[in-house]
C-alpha cells in the first residue's frame, strides 16, 4: 500500500515537472518572439519622452523634448546620449548606469509621448510640419496635409530622409512608409 502511494506521489511530482517545464519553455518562446515585435523606433531631435522608474518618484521625467545634440539629461547619469537607439536600448542604458551603485534592481520604462515632425511640401494643399504617427505612408501624410492639388503629380514624390547625412532626394510611392524628420515633396504634373 505505502509503494503505491509513493508511487502516486512520485507520478504526480513527474506530472508537475513536466507542466513546469512545458510552461517554462513557452513562456521563452513567448519572449522571444515579442523581443521581434518590439519597436525599432530610432530616437532623435525633437522626440518628447517620459521616463519611470518604478518605485523612484524623484527619478521621473515627464515630457522631455530631447536636446538639439539627441542628449537627455538624467538624475545619477548626467548627459545621455539618446539619438538613435529604441526604447528598450535606452531603458538598458538606464538600468545599467542605476543598477548597483543606486538601485539594486531598478525598473525601468520610456514611452514616447511625441514623436518628431515629418514635413510635407510641393503641390499640396497645406505644407508644412505635421506630428508623425506610427504606421503612416505617403498616401495618408498627404492627406493630413490637405490631400493634392489640382495639377499634383501622383507619381513625382520624392522624400529626403532625415538619417540621411547627404540629403539625397528619392522617388518613392504613395504606399511607402513615412519615418520622423522626413521631408516629402510633391512635384506638379504638366500634363
Amino acid at each position: 500500500m505505502k509503494l503505491r502511494v509513493l508511487a502516486g506521489i512520485c507520478q504526480i511530482l513527474a506530472t508537475l515537472f513536466l507542466l513546469f517545464a512545458f510552461c517554462q519553455a513557452g513562456a521563452q518562446a513567448t519572449a522571444a518572439a515579442s523581443s521581434k515585435d518590439l519597436s525599432s523606433y530610432q530616437l532623435g531631435v525633437g522626440d518628447v519622452i517620459s521616463v519611470q522608474v518604478i518605485g523612484e518618484d524623484d527619478l521621473k521625467r515627464e515630457r522631455v523634448r530631447l536636446s538639439d545634440a539627441g542628449t537627455l539629461s538624467f538624475p545619477y547619469l548626467g548627459e545621455i546620449r539618446v539619438r538613435g537607439l529604441t526604447v528598450g536600448e535606452l531603458e538598458a542604458v538606464i538600468t545599467k548606469g542605476l543598477k548597483g551603485r543606486y538601485l539594486l534592481d531598478p525598473q525601468v520604462t520610456v514611452t514616447i509621448q511625441e514623436y518628431r515632425n515629418f514635413f510635407v511640401n510641393g503641390s499640396v494643399e497645406k505644407p508644412g510640419g505635421y506630428a508623425f504617427t506610427p504606421g503612416l505612408t505617403v498616401r495618408k501624410a498627404i492627406s493630413i496635409a490637405g490631400g493634392f492639388k489640382e495639377r499634383a503629380s501622383r507619381e513625382k514624390i520624392n522624400v529626403i530622409r532625415e538619417d540621411d547625412p547627404k540629403g539625397t532626394s528619392t522617388r518613392i510611392s504613395l504606399d511607402a512608409p513615412v519615418r520622423p524628420g522626413d521631408i516629402i515633396t510633391v512635384e506638379e504634373s504638366f500634363f
